[in-house]
């Protein structure tokens, strides 16, 4: 049995459907806190089954209407490389199982290029638009992404976070905010991802897993200080890191 780190919150639902009800409820009651405060709210969507689950709990859920969507700035953590409106984008499950039924502005939901986009098959030059679309939302700090209030994240088995995977390359950049991942150990083989850095400057990181296959993963990224064989180890925010899992997900957690 593993303890969890210190600065981590770890909070258990009973199962996975149980979870992405809690964390669609939770989500919607932080994008209104933020609201109240600020004038824009700046969210990051993940993909995976309980990521795009969660999103689709939010549809079902009549808080939704409290949150004023055309305020909300939408950002992915990665994105699978492959043409436009295919299912394995994670835009494309996001859109499915909630955005196209929210009131957003569309100039604030800020997708990753497609392989048939204005880059063609060009994933590093699609790297490079996203990073400077997330510097125009940086403010004059001198920081080139914004301070995102909230910031999802599936987990693998495997411990991988966006598409940043165990002892590839990508966990170890720290100049650029956002990298092209070639050669994935997991289809497809071209990704876009943010990278540790601009993870870890997300106001509130929220790793949300589901399911007994996560467990020893989940009890490693908790307590390993080592981010480059398990990615999971860098996903932490400057004033918030909550782990949202069901009981099988934290099943060698004491």
């Amino acid at each position: 049995m593993t303890a969890a780190r210190a600065g981590a919150r770890v909070i258990r639902h009973p199962s996975g459907p149980v979870l992405a009800s809690a964390a669609a409820a939770r989500l919607a009651t932080k994008l209104v806190d933020v609201l109240a405060e600020r004038d824009v709210a700046h969210l990051v969507l993940t993909g995976g089954t309980i990521g795009i689950g969660t999103l689709a709990a939010l549809a079902q859920l009549p808080a939704r209407e409290a949150v004023d969507w055309g305020r909300v700035h939408l950002w992915w953590g990665d994105e699978r490389f492959v043409p436009a409106g295919d299912k394995e984008r994670n835009e494309t499950q996001a859109r499915e199982a909630l955005l196209d039924g929210l009131p957003l502005n569309p100039e604030f939901v800020h997708v990753m290029a497609p392989s048939d986009g204005p880059d063609g098959d060009d994933a590093a030059a699609a790297a490079e638009r996203y990073a400077a679309e997330l510097a125009k939302y940086a403010g004059s700090d001198g920081k080139d992404a914004p301070e995102f209030d909230v910031l999802l994240l599936g987990m693998g088995p495997d411990g991988h976070i966006a598409s940043l995977f165990p002892d590839h390359p990508g966990t170890r950049e720290v100049a650029p905010s956002v990298i092209a991942v070639h050669n994935s150990p997991k289809p497809p083989p071209d990704r876009i991802s943010l990278t540790f850095r601009v993870i870890q400057a997300a106001r509130e990181v929220w790793v949300v897993a589901s399911g007994a296959e996560k467990a020893e993963a989940v009890a490693r990224a908790l307590s390993s200080a080592d981010q480059v064989h398990t990615p999971a180890v860098g996903a932490h925010g400057t004033e918030a890191t909550l782990w949202l899992v069901d009981e099988a997900a934290a099943g060698l957690l004491r």
